[in-house]
């Protein structure tokens, strides 16, 4: 970073900037990450989970980067082994499948006393 830029964002934050987060821009907002949109790419994904992106843009009528922006910020989706899946489990999700877990341990260790006395 330069020192004319050290200097300007010292100076932003001495007269009461509170975050280094972009400032909105002047301009036409963006129209292709619309509700509308982001539906229509849920509903083709929903479809087809093994599309990628290229061809839910093409399909949808939109950029290939306003597509990813709606995959990553708009939906919270990423692609895993050719599949597009939600990233991260809710938390009721995670506390049952840590129940779950939880239940199968003590099987678990049966079996393998089971197979070792056998």
């Amino acid at each position: 970073m330069s020192r004319t830029q050290c200097y300007e964002w010292f100076k932003s934050f001495k007269e009461g900037r509170m975050s280094v987060g972009e400032d909105p821009r002047p301009g036409r907002p963006s129209t292709s990450t619309n509700d509308d949109n982001v539906e229509t790419v849920r509903d083709v994904i929903r479809g087809n989970r093994r599309l990628t992106i290229r061809e839910v843009a093409n399909e949808v009528g939109i950029s290939i980067g306003s597509c990813h922006q709606i995959f990553t910020e708009k939906i919270r989706m990423c692609r895993v082994s050719a599949k597009f899946v939600l990233p991260l489990l809710t938390e009721i999700r995670n506390t049952t499948v840590l129940k779950s877990v939880r239940n199968c341990l003590p099987l678990q260790m049966v079996m393998k006393t089971f197979l070792r006395t056998s």
